[in-house]
């Protein structure tokens, strides 16, 4: 069958108060953006607890399917028929037609779930339940009805209008619509989780943009590259994303020279933190977000992350702070990420590692290590903050 519209559902968004419909309006603005990405045009609409997308010309269904994937909020995207308003024996005839259609091969179980929105229309849910059944197993003696494991859960719902008939549920990415929970800044790099973090924090309804630490010579322009690729990845989800180039060199080797070698990941990490911080207001984020779990490197210790924490003053979200590393991959493969994380182009982060960091710094210490860099930290900052470079990073297709 030739499906033409699309009945998305979701969750969370359906137990809000009075506000309700400024999350289902960022839901439908969020499901028109990213149709703009696919061929063909499409309306979208919503009415009370539904929001369909109707396709008014040729379109390939697999690719709307794939861009409705990504749109956050979506729970389900469910291929629909929607029918005028009708007699039940029509009626009849379009869940036959359906099922014929849907599904050729008639070797399989199912079971009718009818709903009413409409309650003066003249069959109620379960007369039409079992009359619709009844009618099916006449016109396809093969199938079999199985109310507790069908094969197919045949669905037909009776709204104000329309009267709704779809079997087949895609899942969505779940969530809150973009647009809903203020915006955030990502510290970006190269690796596995920040891709991952910046994902989840944005699976909650919040715009980002990202702060990328690159330091030529030691780090190759494809390693520039690999980050703005996965700025473009995540993309697809989050909506696009203004990546902030920072060059960090002069900032670490100052760190290299003055500061003791055992707090120098600390140390960068803090100088990373108050630039990412400053970028961050100057674009109005109300927030950080990094890729951090804890213990899961030196710099990532209970004490490590009190040190990096206390240069800021916006709250820093972390939203794989208890996740094991293979929870984090798995992540990453979802949304198409490790592949590149995995490339071997390091980021500066990995070029001036201490071959023994500490791992339980005392703040007082970093404080007092970082006052070797009075006399030229604030210029470098300065001068990283005026050379920024700003690359917009956008998915052109899903």
């Amino acid at each position: 069958m030739n499906f033409k519209s699309f009945l998305i559902k979701y969750a969370e968004i359906a137990i809000k108060g009075k506000n309700r419909y400024q999350f289902e309006d960022a839901l439908v603005h969020q499901i028109k953006n990213c149709l703009k990405k696919c061929d063909g045009t499409f309306k979208v609409s919503k009415t009370v607890g539904r929001v369909y997308v109707e396709a008014e010309t040729d379109f390939d269904s697999d690719e709307v399917i794939t861009a409705l994937q990504h749109v956050f909020g979506i729970t389900r995207i469910c291929p629909v028929v929607r029918v005028p308003d009708m007699g039940f024996d029509d009626l009849s005839e379009q869940v036959i037609r359906y099922m014929d259609e849907t599904y050729p091969d008639k070797n399989i179980t199912f079971k009718v779930e009818s709903r009413r929105t409409r309650k003066n229309y003249p069959v109620n849910s379960q007369e039409m339940n079992a009359e619709l059944g009844a009618r099916i197993l006449d016109a396809f003696p093969e199938i079999r009805v199985d109310v507790h494991h069908p094969d197919v859960m045949l669905r037909v719902e009776v709204r104000e209008d329309y009267i709704n008939i779809y079997s087949k549920e895609i899942p969505g990415p779940g969530g809150m619509p973009l647009g809903t929970a203020g915006k955030a800044m990502l510290l970006l790099s190269g690796g596995i989780d920040s891709p991952v973090a910046g994902y989840m924090i944005s699976k909650r309804g919040v715009f980002i943009d990202a702060t990328y630490f690159h330091a030529p010579p030691y780090t190759s322009e494809r390693a520039k590259q690999k980050v703005v690729d996965l700025a473009k990845l995540i993309s697809k989800y989050t909506g696009p994303i203004k990546l902030h180039v920072i060059n960090f060199t002069d900032i670490q080797l100052a760190i290299y020279e003055k500061c003791p070698h055992d707090e120098l990941t600390i140390i960068m990490r803090r100088y990373m933190m108050q630039i990412a911080e400053t970028i961050a207001k100057q674009v109005e984020c109300q927030c950080l977000v990094t890729g951090e779990s804890i213990g899961q490197v030196a710099s990532q210790t209970m004490q490590s992350l009190n040190c990096t924490n206390a240069v800021c003053t916006l709250p820093v979200f972390r939203p794989l702070i208890a996740f094991d590393k293979q929870d984090i991959v798995e992540i990453s493969e979802k949304i198409g990420t490790y592949e590149t994380s995995i490339l071997p182009f390091e980021d500066c982060c990995t070029i001036f590692v201490a071959k023994h960091p500490v791992t339980r710094p005392v703040l007082e210490d970093i404080e007092a290590s970082e006052v070797a860099l009075k006399d030229v930290i604030d210029d470098l900052v300065k001068t990283a903050l005026e050379t920024e470079e700003v690359i917009l990073c956008d998915s052109e297709r899903f």
